[in-house]
């Protein structure tokens, strides 16, 4: 078998814009990947077409995941992000192949299933939020869906300290929050790489109270060093590696145990394979993984076949619910998830596939999210209610 043909996408999802890759071979088998990278999706199109496209992907047997990547990471020679998210997006193409022509879903390939459903912990719920009873009512709308866990970044536009004004309304908001919902629901806390080691630290300390989940990236995701500082000096589990591309990095992280949580992205990190190999580093170090999901529902269906096949992974992000509500149709209206879990079916492949016409309903949009210290995200996070077409 050999791969005829590489194809990618673009399609808005209100905030967001994905980028599909879809392969075809020369027996009549096709595999779709997602190479979403947040605000780069242009960027990673063009690597892929320029420097994948031919000399890597066409004419290349789907089943050598090994070779074909290995030759991809080593060739493209600089890294980072843009380079890793385009082969992701090929290799978990090419894994959608080999599933499909075994006549098996994705999981049985990858060890088999673990995990007969799994819980998934909302994000994107409180586009819009400002005062606590606003974060409070939102969050109880996300527990009535059947959600036991939710994450949410509630520092607004903070960069590296916080005031102490900015930490009490910190902290009202998850007063409100714990008022609204109770004890027992999961609480993570995002920082998107917001701060220094002495503000996390405080930070992590005050809040040690509410009993959160975890804290994710409290630092820039580079600092391994530092960030086994701030975990060695608070009680609260860390979260962190959605951000990191390679696996010397995650080896680095995980050796440290500089996080208790690892949070690969699949479409970023190098694909599913590479995922596998990072989960098991963690498995040595009895370290859990929850791979980090806000794109869109192909790299989802990746994320939940690694996860249905993984025994240390017990939690997967979920943006479907609060998300563009034309995101699914993007794939012919699939949704996994039902009342705050994750079940998977047993269709060949992903067990998915993309739906064009919609796609060409939901052109892309230039310059669709503003930055995270830009106070209008607050605004406008993912509380879309119509194509901005």
């Amino acid at each position: 078998m050999k791969i005829t043909k590489l194809e990618s996408f673009l399609a808005n999802a209100g905030m967001r814009n994905f980028l599909f890759v879809r392969l075809r071979t020369d027996c009549g088998i096709t595999g779709i990947g997602e190479a979403s990278l947040e605000w780069q999706e242009q960027t990673v199109r063009t690597f892929l077409h320029e420097f994948l496209e031919e000399h890597y992907v066409i004419g290349a047997n789907p089943f050598d995941v090994e070779a074909t990547v290995g030759r991809m990471i080593r060739d493209q020679y600089q890294g980072g992000a843009t380079a890793m998210t385009a082969i992701s997006g090929v290799e978990i193409a090419m894994w959608d192949i080999i599933a499909k022509d075994c006549g098996k879903p994705l999981y049985q390939l990858l060890g088999g299933r673990c995990h007969e459903s799994l819980p998934a912990y909302a994000n994107g719920w409180y586009g819009g939020a400002r005062s606590p009873e606003d974060y409070a009512e939102r969050a109880k709308n996300v527990v009535n869906k059947g959600y036991t866990a939710l994450k949410l970044d509630p520092f607004g536009v903070a960069w590296k300290e916080l005031s102490r004004a900015g930490l009490e309304r910190v902290m009202r908001i998850l007063d409100a929050i714990r008022m609204a919902v109770g004890d027992e629901i999961g609480l993570m806390i995002e920082g998107h790489g917001r701060f220094n080691v002495e503000t996390a630290v405080e930070i992590a300390r005050a809040l040690a109270p509410y009993h959160l989940a975890w804290f994710e990236e409290p630092i820039s995701p580079d600092q391994v060093d530092l960030l086994s500082e701030i975990k060695s000096k608070t009680s609260i589990r860390i979260a962190a590696g959605e951000r990191l591309y390679t696996l010397p990095e995650f080896y680095r992280l995980i050796s440290k145990r500089a996080a208790d949580i690892v949070q690969m992205d699949i479409a970023h990190c190098g694909g599913v394979l590479m995922s596998k190999k990072i989960a098991s580093i963690a498995m040595a170090q009895e370290l859990t993984v929850s791979p980090h999901c806000s794109i869109g529902p192909v790299a989802l269906a990746a994320a939940l076949h690694f996860d249905f096949s993984t025994p240390n992974c017990n939690i997967q992000e979920a943006f479907g619910e609060f998300d563009a509500p034309w995101r699914d149709a993007l794939v012919q209206g699939w949704n996994p998830i039902r009342q705050g879990a994750f079940h998977l079916s047993d269709r060949p492949g992903l067990g998915l596939e993309l739906d064009e016409s919609e796609i060409l309903r939901h052109p892309y949009v230039k310059n669709s999210f503003p930055s995270l210290w830009d106070d209008r995200w607050h605004e406008s996070f993912t509380s879309v209610s119509a194509d901005p077409q």
